[in-house]
């Protein structure tokens, strides 16, 4: 559980350190723990229910009662998606944190940051400026934590070609999908449908991706067309893939859907990078009698 001392708990609530403590005398609320050098440590989640409540307020005996009743958990997506929809980033910063104590990096993004974006978003509407600055939060969070993930170790490289723009609620699906398979080790590389085609070559060259995902949309057939066409004349045996909609469901297409949930797709697609391994050893094995 994270704790807070009391000159930070008080500059939270926006008060000094002996007014923090005559609340604590009077009230019994928040209530410290001690250490063993007697200091007072205070549960950050009793500090953010009661600052919640006194900015409604503005009084601290009804605050008080209010914070109490709610009670705070783990970081909820309700509590994040209020602070995106005050701007207020350092509170989105605590918030991630405090889940991120009792959840995985991969849970945090699928059960609190996501579901956050996409009930502000229906809250208010998809371009209000408080869903911006969820979404650019939001895609920043991601970038860095894609940049701290471990080196990856598995041979098989995923291609992810996305179709999402700026403030599509998808493209953080996407992203969130690229660092769930960097967290397990897969070399992934993502990158845009609007890229010439022609010129992906190399790209396609250094990762010889084992499966490509096609994500968002729907995009254009004749782009996807093409670029599918590309990777397969680049990396033979390519198996590609379909992403949070990116083919329109037809009912005619064969290829392989893995779902719009970012840790359901991620997956999905190790096990079908799993289950496809002894297949590559058997083909490379019938190659080598062959040769013989």
């Amino acid at each position: 559980m994270s704790v807070v001392r009391t000159n930070a708990a008080a500059a939270m609530l926006g008060v000094s350190p002996n007014t923090l403590r005559s609340w604590e005398r009077r009230f019994g609320y928040p209530r410290p723990r001690r250490t063993q050098g007697g200091h007072r440590q205070f549960d950050l989640a009793e500090i953010e229910a009661l600052r919640q409540a006194f900015s409604e307020t503005h009084n601290i005996s009804s605050a008080i009662s209010i914070a109490q009743q709610r009670g705070e958990g783990p970081a909820s997506p309700t509590r994040l998606s209020d602070a995106f929809a005050r701007f207020d980033e350092e509170r989105a910063d605590r918030l991630l944190e405090e889940s991120l104590a009792v959840r995985s990096v991969e849970r945090t993004v699928e059960e609190v940051l996501l579901v956050a974006v996409d009930a502000l978003a229906e809250a208010t509407a998809v371009r209000a400026p408080e869903v911006g600055f969820a979404w650019r939060y939001a895609t920043g969070w991601l970038a860095a934590n894609q940049r701290v993930a471990p080196p990856a170790h598995r041979a098989d490289g995923v291609l992810i070609f996305d179709a999402t723009g700026p403030l599509e609620l998808d493209a953080l699906r996407v992203q969130a999908l690229e660092l769930a398979l960097r967290r397990n080790g897969v070399r992934t590389l993502t990158l845009s449908v609007e890229l010439d085609v022609d010129r992906i070559a190399r790209a396609l060259r250094a990762l010889q991706p084992t499966a490509m995902v096609l994500a968002g949309g729907p995009a254009d057939l004749d782009v996807l067309g093409r670029l599918v066409y590309a990777a397969r004349r680049h990396a033979p045996g390519v198996e590609v893939l379909d992403y949070c909609g990116a083919l329109p469901d037809t009912g005619a297409s064969t290829v392989a859907r893995l779902g719009e949930s970012p840790l359901q797709a991620r997956d999905a697609l190790l096990d079908r990078l799993a289950r496809r391994a002894p297949q590559q050893v058997d083909d490379a094995l019938e190659a080598l009698l062959q040769a013989r």
